[in-house]
């Protein structure tokens, strides 16, 4: 049962884009999940919001980019990517089939989490801003908990890069996991894990808190 001030659900977002100039950066993924405050999948079996933004082939990639993500270079000059038009359109249908039409009041809208969450809040202001007027007004970024992870010496860092150690403290199955990091719909099962790790460890380490 919901608690009195507790939040209404987590919508994990995470993208990736051409470049970290993101004045001018394009996305080049969008990846969106919903779960309740606990961590658990609101859609059972749901595997979320995954798609891959239209690239032209006169759009400008950093270096890192090329030089790294070739693969996802080539999904979004595949027929499966979408435009930005198409993916607004799809990533609204997605909110309303869980949450319904738009809450009036902004403290009953799921919160936006996610790692370093900023910068993915500021490529949707400027690509899809319809989520504004879906979201509450706070951020949930397991950034924070990270900078206090090693702040506090508690351990080493979550490393996100490990499958199994995300697959292991993952709240739901994550067998349909992508394989590789540096991709949105992995990223965003990665933090999940990670703020589940830190609840699990890190309070337990500073009971003083």
């Amino acid at each position: 049962m919901k608690e009195e001030g507790q939040s209404r659900a987590y919508l994990w977002l995470d993208t990736e884009y051409s470049s970290l100039d993101l004045d001018h950066a394009e996305v080049l993924q969008l990846s969106v999940l919903a779960t309740d405050a606990g961590l658990n999948l609101l859609l059972p079996g749901d595997r979320g919001l995954n798609l891959f933004i239209r690239l032209d082939t006169g759009s400008k990639t950093s270096d890192w980019v090329r030089e790294n993500l070739p693969g996802l270079i080539a999904k979004c000059r595949s027929p499966e990517a979408v435009t930005v038009e198409e993916a607004a359109k799809r990533l609204m249908e997605y909110i309303d089939h869980i949450f319904g039409p738009p809450d009036a009041d902004i403290r009953r809208r799921p919160v936006l989490a996610g790692n370093s969450v900023h910068g993915d809040w500021f490529l949707m202001r400027r690509f899809f801003p319809a989520l504004c007027e879906r979201i509450h007004y706070r951020h949930l970024d397991v950034t924070t908990l990270k900078l206090q992870w090693l702040d506090w010496s508690c351990g080493g860092t979550f490393d996100k890069n490990n499958r199994d150690l995300v697959l292991e403290n993952l709240p739901f199955p994550g067998d349909k996991l992508p394989a590789e990091p540096h991709d949105a719909y992995y990223d965003i099962h990665a933090s999940i894990a990670e703020l589940g790790f830190y609840r699990k460890n890190m309070l337990r380490e500073k009971g003083d808190i």
